[in-house]
């Protein structure tokens, strides 16, 4: 990490999580960040569900929730994005304070809320990127619900239809913890339902995926991937944040909300490999991404591709050059492309 990179992170710590955060948003607007392009290689490169990423380490949703520096993220090395989540209707998330570092265990807890500017607007955003410059990496959009709605599968078919074609893909989240009820759409039947509604809003033909919680026991995880492949989904993300608090050190660790960083990775894994046996679709490893052997790690439990957000904030948007070079140079030692990778440690995982 260069000194400049040093300095930066370290004034964005002593503000306010959030208040942070929007700043480096708005950092990386304004070109004050590295850009080196998506990285490559003929190790790195893969195929997921139709999209040719140049690698497979992606930005996970949640950093850029309104899609405003879609462009300047495209070139932070990154293979592919994720912007939101979006619901059709704006709204503010929950009251603050909701976002909380937890430095001691390189982690974070959020209960944002799906405080968002609405489908409307960061399809406009999306729309307004692509339009200016050829994007180098697929971008998609996580689909939410708005909090007061008396329909939330219906919200997510809502989103799809008016952001559907200015996006790569779509994921459907059902398994955010700070949305009352929201996990319950991940019942089989529900989630049946939910997924179908989806899939007949998507006339933009967009990949969908579905993410799910990192805190279903193993015969809920089989009835995901039941409904998952019945639905005729593009894969699955696992995971999202987790409830659970198991060995946490920092003051902010009894907060309310999902945690996400470094104490999820052991626990997303096993779920990624646990799925990756109950499923032909490929799927998604997010949790605790923090280096490029973590990244393999994820790889060889069952991912076709990862994802990363609460690393950034200990490590810089500089991390995701470092973790594909580093994947790269892992691959590389054991003469193996990213896609033949997949799976090898599934066993060991699940």
């Amino acid at each position: 990490m260069s000194l400049a990179e040093r300095i930066g992170l370290a004034a964005l710590r002593r503000l306010d999580p959030e208040r942070g955060h929007a700043l480096a948003v708005r950092a990386l607007r304004a070109g004050l960040a590295p850009a080196p392009g998506p990285a490559t290689s003929p190790r790195l490169a893969v195929r997921l569900a139709g999209m040719d990423l140049p690698n497979p380490v992606g930005l996970a949703a949640g950093f850029d929730k309104n899609a405003e520096a879609v462009v300047p993220l495209s070139r932070a090395g990154f293979g592919f994005l994720e912007v939101g989540a979006a619901t059709p209707r704006p709204q503010p998330g929950n009251p603050r304070p909701r976002l909380f570092r937890l430095a001691e265990d390189r982690a974070a807890i959020n209960r944002f809320g799906f405080n968002n500017n609405g489908a409307e607007a960061i399809a406009g955003r999306l729309a307004a990127a692509r339009g200016s410059v050829p994007l180098p990496v697929p971008v998609g959009l996580n689909l939410g619900a708005n909090k007061d709605s008396d329909d939330r599968a219906a919200d997510f078919a809502a989103v799809l239809a008016c952001a559907g074609a200015c996006v790569d893909f779509a994921t459907v989240n059902v398994s955010s913890p700070n949305t009352e009820r929201l996990r319950d759409l991940q019942g089989a039947d529900a989630l049946r339902a939910l997924l179908s509604g989806a899939m007949e809003a998507n006339g933009a033909g967009v990949p969908v995926f579905v993410k799910i919680a990192p805190d279903l026991d193993d015969a809920a995880l089989d009835a995901v991937a039941r409904v998952a492949d019945d639905a005729g989904v593009a894969g699955i993300v696992a995971t999202n944040t987790t409830l659970s608090r198991d060995g946490l050190r920092s003051r902010h660790g009894a907060e309310a909300g999902g945690l996400s960083g470094a104490p999820l990775f052991d626990r997303s894994t096993r779920v990624l490999a646990r799925l990756a046996g109950a499923t032909d679709l490929p799927l998604i490893g997010v949790g605790g991404v923090s280096s490029g052997a973590e990244a393999y790690a994820k790889i060889r439990a069952g991912a076709s591709a990862v994802q990363l957000y609460t690393a950034l904030v200990y490590g810089g948007i500089g991390l995701v050059a470092r973790i594909v070079a580093d994947l790269d140079a892992a691959l590389a030692a054991d003469g193996l492309t990213a896609a033949q990778a997949v799976g090898r440690d599934r066993a060991a995982w699940a």
